[in-house]
């Protein structure tokens, strides 16, 4: 198409090279696979490879274990539908956080146990409630009224398992009981044999890890006093937010010293973005969780169960996503020419844009030839301005041509699904998984 442009220009983004797996590095270098996946399909999907959920699932296990402590993960099934990765918890023996009968039935459709459930959100239905006591779940209270009415639901079999999560301190969040509320509903339990109290939860947003364990450790002496009031009070649940390590210390340093609007399509600007380096991803803060203030040993010396619950670090470098190049043109910045490519999806699949920020790991070009790094912005195929999957000027290896393939890294936590539409009518991406066949190949399947 006649564009050069150079190695690095003023309006070309700084590089952010994803981490890449080996099985991923399997998979882009088969010279046909993608290729025919994407003639199959006739249109963007996701790439799954359950496989890693179950390494990333034994990492934390790892973590529990070198603590000398008693843990349940629990998969945060929100981040992620695909039915593969509740086999792979099935398969190693986790459990799956939900928060709607959907959500319910579909674990259980695929292998997990009503007692490895643990059933979050807020206000949950009657429907919901009913059913999660049927299983026997473990449901996370999330407001004294709806203690009331599982009351009055009643039950057939056991009492229903519940914690009660709790609104951390100063925070501003509508989720969670005041420590007023928490002694509202300690005072319904009283007496109440349909409805067994097993703990205390609570979630915090962003990634501080001593947050977490202070909280924890000052939910223990709640654990102890709700013991003295005939509750058994054994489990305390931390929420999800570990964070995934997705790009370099060094690219991350290099974009978040220098981003500069002229890196992005008509001067975009945003104000936040997910922080895409992560030193302590994962089973990591895990550890730093239970070894801050000796955790893990006043856990261990009060019998007391920690459970997690990880969506986006269960799925941590286990799936891609894929889009189809359908045309590419010129355009100028700072007197320097960069492409807009337009691929055959829309940005509902990379959903940062749900959050008002773009998701930054850089797209790769398949298959790999030759050429001039080429500034590209990436759009969808619709007919909205706006609606772009990369506003930055990303440095791919070369200028994209129609019929290439732009595989996005790293998109299984959250990115795929959270935010999915069929806008203009368009196919929602399926989801394809891979098998390890013979011959260090892969097989390929249809989600289901």
């Amino acid at each position: 198409m006649g564009l050069e442009a150079p190695t690095r220009s003023s309006s070309c983004a700084t590089p952010l090279p994803a981490h890449l797996d080996e099985w991923e590095q399997r998979a882009l270098g088969d010279p046909n696979m993608l290729g025919d996946i994407a003639f199959t399909l006739g249109g963007p999907f996701h790439v799954m490879y359950p496989p890693r959920v179950g390494r990333n699932i034994q990492g934390f296990r790892a973590a529990f274990a070198q603590a000398d402590v008693d843990g349940l993960i629990y998969y945060g099934k929100k981040a992620n539908k695909s039915a593969a990765v509740v086999r792979a918890c099935a398969e190693h023996g986790v459990g799956v956080d939900v928060s709607s009968t959907g959500e319910l039935t579909a674990a259980l459709a695929h292998g997990i146990r009503g007692a490895e459930l643990m059933v979050t959100g807020p206000a949950k239905s009657d429907d919901l409630l009913w059913l999660a006591t049927r299983h026997g779940a473990l449901i996370a209270v999330d407001d004294p009224g709806e203690l009331d009415r599982l009351a009055a639901l009643g039950t057939s079999t056991a009492p229903a398992r519940v914690l009660l999560r709790v609104l951390p301190a100063a925070s501003a969040s509508r989720f969670g009981m005041t420590d007023a509320e928490i002694d509202r509903a300690l005072s319904a339990l009283d007496g109440c044999d349909s409805i067994r109290l097993e703990g205390f939860s609570f979630h915090l947003s962003g990634y501080d890890a001593p947050a977490r364990a202070e909280l924890a450790g000052a939910l223990i002496a709640r654990c102890l006093h709700t013991r003295t009031l005939g509750h058994p009070a054994t489990t305390l649940s931390i929420g999800g937010g570990f964070g995934v390590d997705y790009v370099p210390a060094t690219a991350w340093a290099e974009f978040t010293e220098h981003v500069d609007r002229q890196w992005f399509h008509s001067g975009k600007s945003f104000e936040s973005y997910y922080p895409y380096h992560f030193p302590a991803p994962g089973p990591a803060m895990l550890t730093a969780i239970l070894t801050h203030d000796g955790l893990a040993e006043r856990l261990r010396d009060n019998n007391i169960r920690l459970a997690i619950e990880p969506g986006r670090a269960l799925l941590a470098n286990a799936g891609f996503t894929v889009f189809r190049v359908q045309g590419s043109k010129v355009r100028h910045a700072n007197g320097e020419p960069y492409c807009l490519v337009t691929v055959d999806g829309t940005s509902l699949s990379l959903s940062e844009q749900w959050f008002d920020s773009e998701y930054l790991p850089d797209p790769l070009l398949w298959p790999a030839r030759p050429g001039t790094t080429t500034p590209t912005s990436v759009g969808a195929a619709t007919c909205l301005d706006s609606d772009l999957l990369s506003w930055r000027r990303v440095p791919l290896p070369r200028a994209a041509e129609v019929g290439d393939l732009l595989i996005y890294p790293n998109t299984a936590g959250y990115q795929m699904d959270s935010n999915e539409s069929a806008f203009h009518d368009l196919p929602i991406p399926p989801k394809v998984v891979l098998h390890d066949a013979p011959g260090d190949r892969y097989r390929w399947t249809l989600d289901g």
